[in-house]
This record gives structure tokens, C-alpha cells and sequence, in this order.
């Protein structure tokens, strides 16, 4: 005779056995400080990793260049590797598609029932549009925040009335000082091998042509968590470049002027609030300067764009307020800014090592906007459009958010930012080094 409770742990086995917790990657692709593979390991349920290189990121844009770029697609491609090669070293894997998030999960749901999706909640429109997608269906879903350093709701009196100028939210914000913990790195995953992984592409299938290396490239850029955690080790115990940031992150030439952590905080390999707990044990241990307050400086710069974007929505993307001169959509002006042949030396040089890297440094991102707006006549959003393309680093709300500061309506709107190229290269290429190494 069969126990009637023996029958019904049976089941009750078998139906935890068949639950599918799925983690939609996205600009999160790590383990490390990541809340929803952290969550989904602390329940009866395969984790399943998934993956998506949407055919949409990879279209041709109305000027005629790739959305996203052989250096960025190259990035990725490079993280989103190193990423299941983590999740299998806990015991999970990685799903990888080439096709809609929607799409993909509606399959993977077809074929092993997936009861609870995990995913790290955007803020921008095709962002929100490919959400909404999978939202329709049906499956539960539960999303987080972890891009940013301070989490969006720990922000003083709440995203809707996030003042326009970043310095007053800053000093509110460092007043009331909050920063959460680090989500652990799970001991071990649950996955069930039912579905093939899938083959990660490479830059062909995606229609792109393969990145050319640079040898003047101002960093070996690599893809990953591993390379984002390195690069951060080095910087600050290696080679202690951390106490002189503030003096040196407005350089040009060479690796080490600047962190250079952007790329992997962009696609989520670094958490922001990893870098933030690496700078306490720095000033702990080492040294507490104006360096290590302006690393975290920067990171809330990046933390104000992103919460910009969420207070206005798709306003964030919009031209300037009515009344003000819209600029043109000259193909001709514009072909010669991405070429580099304005024939103004500073441009030109910043130009070409974003063509041929898919890097630049801070300093050349304001100039080379502010020339294409003020100087050129340009529309704006056209070089947030390039930016976009070749950027290895490229964010959406930080690209959109500093083109709309330039272009005068974004954060501390007060007309369009005008900045002297002449004066610039004087200041900060004095000797006129950078230009020559990128103009010989």
C-alpha cells in the first residue's frame, strides 16, 4: 500500500523539480552584486540564464551607419561570454538567441514552463517597449534596479521631484547618504541542461564587419566581469592611480589618466557599487583625498542621467524647448565630423580615435559636441546617434543625457554650452601631442 504523505512529497518534488526561474540578462551581465540571480537561487527552481541580441539593436539608422557598432558589438559579445562561463561555473548556463527577448522567452516558455522572470527594469523607450513585449505573456515578473550607485528609491524625496540641476541633488543626496550592500555571488545554481544553449554570434551573423585593432588605442579594451574586476584591481591597488584622479581625468593620451571603468559599467560587467565599496576600503586602507570623492563624484553624475531619464520619460530625447533654433540635418556638415575632416586639428584628432577605437577621452566628448551643435549647426541627435554606434562605453541615459546638457535642455539648462576648441587644445593639449599622435 502507497502512503497517501509519501504520494504527495512525491509530487510535490517533482512539481518543484519542473518550476523555471528565468534571469533576463541585459546591461547586467554579471554575477557579482546582481539581486535577481541572488534571488532566484534562494528558491526551489532552476535558474535559467537567458540572453537576447535583438535584431532591432543591430539595425542601420536613418544616417545611414549601424545603431551599435563593430567595437560595442564586439564588447558584448566578449561579456556576454564571459558571463556563461560564470553561470556554468555555478552550475547554471547560459541561453543565447539572436532574436526579440519576446520571442525567445515565449520559446523557452513553450518549452519548460517558466513560473517567475527576474530582470533589471530600464528607463528608456525601447528599453520599456521590449518589457512590455515580454510583459504581454503573461508570465510573472519581477524586476529591480542595479545599475545605479544610489538605488532609485533611496533618492531624496523621489524621482518626480528630482531638481533639474544635478549640483542641488547632489549636495541633497550626499546629506542623506544611503548606499545599499552588494547582493552576494549565489553558492550554486540549479539548471536543468533540457534546452541548447545556443551558439554566441560573432560579429558576421550580425551583420557587422570585425573590429580593427588599433595599436594607438588608448586601452586593450576586453569584454567581461573578470576584465571589469581586473581593470578595477589594478587601477587602485596595482598601480594606486586612484589618489591622483582628480588630477589627471581630464587627460588625453595613454590608459591610466583616467579609470576607464565606463565599458563595463555600461553593460552592467561592473557594478557601480562595487567601484563605490572599492573606494571606502581604498580611503581605509591607503589614503581618503579629493581622488577618492571624485570617483564617486563621477558615479553619481551617471546615477543623476539615469534618474533624469526617468522623470521624463521620452521627453529626455527631445530637442530643445520651443523657441530655440533646431538644428539641421546637413549630411554633408556631419559626414565631415565623423570622418574627422573639419579641418579643425582638435576635432579631428578626437574624432578619428573614436572611429578607429571606439574610445574618447571625456574632454574630447564635450568639445566634439559642442562643435557639432554650435559650430557645424548640426542636429544633436545625430552625434548622440554616433556616439551610440561606436562607443564601447555607450549608455543611454549618459550619452542622451550630456548631448542634451550641451545642447542646453538637460541638467542645469541654461542655453546651449559653448566651449572654444582653440582654447580647449591649448589647455589641455598644449604641446600638441594628442594631435599629432592622432593626425600623423
Amino acid at each position: 500500500m502507497i502512503d497517501a504523505d509519501e504520494t504527495n512529497n512525491n509530487r510535490k518534488i517533482e512539481s518543484e523539480s519542473s518550476m523555471n526561474a528565468l534571469i533576463w540578462f541585459r546591461n547586467d551581465l554579471r554575477i557579482h552584486d546582481h539581486e535577481g540571480l541572488y534571488r532566484a537561487s534562494k528558491e526551489q527552481r532552476n535558474q535559467i540564464g537567458v540572453y537576447c541580441f535583438d535584431p532591432r539593436h543591430y539595425q542601420t539608422t536613418t544616417a545611414g551607419f549601424p545603431k551599435t557598432g563593430s567595437f560595442r558589438a564586439q564588447f558584448t559579445t566578449e561579456s556576454v561570454k564571459q558571463l556563461r562561463y560564470n553561470l556554468q561555473s555555478l552550475g547554471s548556463d547560459l541561453i543565447v538567441r539572436q532574436k526579440s527577448a519576446a520571442k525567445t522567452i515565449a520559446e523557452i516558455h513553450e518549452h519548460s514552463p517558466i513560473d517567475v522572470i527576474y530582470y533589471q527594469k530600464e528607463t528608456t523607450r525601447e528599453e520599456i517597449r521590449e518589457e512590455e513585449e515580454v510583459a504581454a505573456l503573461g508570465i510573472p515578473m519581477e524586476p529591480y534596479s542595479g545599475q545605479t550607485l544610489v538605488h532609485p528609491e533611496d533618492v531624496v524625496r523621489g524621482i518626480p521631484k528630482l531638481p533639474n540641476g544635478f549640483t542641488s541633488w547632489r549636495k541633497k543626496q550626499e546629506a542623506n547618504w544611503v548606499i545599499r550592500a552588494e547582493f552576494p555571488i549565489p553558492d550554486v545554481l540549479t539548471y536543468e541542461d533540457t534546452l541548447a544553449a545556443g551558439p554566441i554570434p560573432e560579429l558576421e551573423q550580425l551583420g557587422l564587419e570585425p573590429a580593427q585593432e588599433e595599436s594607438r588605442s588608448v586601452l586593450p579594451f576586453k569584454g567581461g566581469e573578470s576584465e571589469g574586476l581586473g581593470r578595477l584591481h589594478r587601477y587602485f591597488w596595482e598601480q594606486n592611480l586612484l589618489r591622483e584622479y582628480k588630477e589627471t581625468r581630464n587627460g588625453m593620451l595613454g590608459a591610466d589618466y583616467s579609470s576607464k571603468f565606463s565599458p563595463w559599467l555600461a553593460n552592467g560587467s561592473l557594478s557601480a557599487r562595487r567601484v563605490y565599496f572599492e573606494v571606502k576600503k581604498y580611503e581605509e586602507s591607503i589614503e581618503k583625498n579629493e581622488s577618492t570623492y571624485w570617483l564617486v563624484f563621477e558615479l553619481l553624475w551617471r546615477d543623476f542621467f539615469r534618474f533624469k531619464s526617468m522623470k521624463l520619460g521620452n521627453a529626455f530625447f527631445q530637442h530643445p524647448a520651443a523657441g530655440r533654433e533646431i538644428n539641421s540635418r546637413d549630411l554633408e556638415r556631419f559626414r565631415t565630423w565623423t570622418k574627422g575632416e573639419t579641418g579643425n586639428s582638435f576635432i579631428d584628432a578626437n574624432m578619428i580615435e573614436l572611429r578607429k577605437t571606439g574610445f574618447m577621452s571625456n574632454r574630447g566628448r564635450q568639445n566634439v559636441a559642442s562643435f557639432l551643435i554650435n559650430d557645424l549647426r548640426v542636429d544633436w541627435l545625430w552625434g548622440a546617434e554616433w556616439f551610440e554606434s561606436l562607443l564601447i562605453d555607450y549608455d543611454v541615459a549618459s550619452n542622451y543625457g550630456n548631448w542634451t546638457y550641451l545642447a542646453g535642455n538637460g541638467a542645469d539648462p541654461r542655453g546651449q554650452r559653448y566651449f572654444n576648441t582653440q582654447k580647449q587644445a591649448e589647455f589641455y593639449d598644449p604641446d600638441g601631442a594628442y594631435r599629432t599622435f592622432w593626425l600623423e
